[in-house]
């Protein structure tokens, strides 16, 4: 059996775990990422693999980064959360460690997880996920390898046009999918909606404080769970355009598995009900073919470490 480390590197936190070759994490450790400071980062990330490779026999190392990455895998292009920009990651991590190091986009070791450990374990050649966040991220399996794209920074799923001229995006372009099918969207349907049918809104208000503009996901899905019409409509919302997307996703790439995955997918049902009926049909000309299922993820918070351990060990 060999053991390899997972590293999660996110904007508030760096996770870490050994990880053996069926996915499971034997040990854990975690720091506060030092966002706005490049080496006090690397220097997290050393002493993490430090401590857990004192008492296991560690063959590589694998770094999932919030940013782009570019295609040797080695270099931190650039990250809208940290300090990192045109970062040489592997080499430095390489030297400090000993140990031969991949860095990998966060959504694609993510992707990886649940394609080899997870909600699509099953599935011996394609998959698609999208995860669903404050954003909309995704990762894509084809051929058993991850689709990475020429430069590297393949699958930018969250950016994918859905509405022309629709709601500004933070990437500059107008109508992402990622406007309509994210925990941000969910807060800014229920809040619109709320303003104007506050009636409807009467569970959800009140978590509130009655204010509209104090509304939460996680508020909009209490509510829901509660029977609140108006976040049950927001989930609805969320759930056509993603399962639309999950449908454009099918007639392109023809995967095996569909997986969902993020925060707002802990809402279950709520979500992935609207997002199965918005995907049939959308499909409703393909009844007769075979279509990929649509699964939530499966490994939650650890799908990072698990997944950049898997890809260290194909090293």
């Amino acid at each position: 059996m060999t053991l390899t480390i997972g590293v999660d590197v996110g904007g508030t936190k760096v996770a870490a775990g050994v990880v053996d070759d069926t996915g499971t994490v034997l040990v854990q450790a975690r720091r506060d990422t030092p966002a706005d400071d490049v080496g006090k980062t690397r220097d997290v990330i050393i002493e993490l693999v430090a401590e857990l490779s004192t008492s296991q026999p560690i063959t590589a190392v694998g770094i999932g980064a919030a940013g782009w990455i570019d295609a040797s895998r080695s270099t931190v292009l650039f990250a809208p959360n940290l300090a990192w920009r045109d970062e040489p990651l592997r080499e430095y991590v390489s030297t400090a460690t000993g140990l031969p190091v991949i860095v990998e986009n966060d959504a694609n070791v993510a992707a990886w997880a649940e394609f080899r450990h997870g909600a699509a374990r099953d599935a011996d050649d394609s998959m698609v996920m999208f995860t669903i966040g404050t954003g909309v991220g995704g990762g894509i399996v084809l051929g058993g390898e991850l689709l990475r794209g020429a430069n590297g920074i393949a699958a930018e799923l969250g950016h994918m046009l859905t509405v022309p001229d629709g709601h500004q995006c933070g990437c500059g372009r107008l109508g992402c999918i990622e406007q309509y099918a994210s925990g941000s969207a969910l807060v800014r349907f229920a809040r619109a909606a709320a303003r104007q049918e506050p009636h409807r809104a009467t569970a959800l208000l009140e978590l509130a404080g009655g204010e509209s503009e104090a509304i939460t996901g996680p508020m909009v899905t209490a509510a829901a769970q509660g029977g609140d019409a108006v976040s049950i409509e927001a989930f609805a919302q969320v759930g056509r355009w993603l399962g639309t997307s999950l449908a454009d996703m099918a007639q392109i790439l023809d995967p095996q598995v569909l997986v969902v995955g993020g925060g707002v997918v802990e809402a279950g049902d709520l979500l992935l009900g609207p997002t199965r009926r918005s995907f049939t049909e959308a499909l409703a000309q393909r009844s007769r073919l075979p279509v990929a299922d649509i699964r939530p993820a499966e490994l939650g918070n650890s799908a990072g470490v698990i997944g950049a351990a898997d890809l260290a060990r194909r090293l």
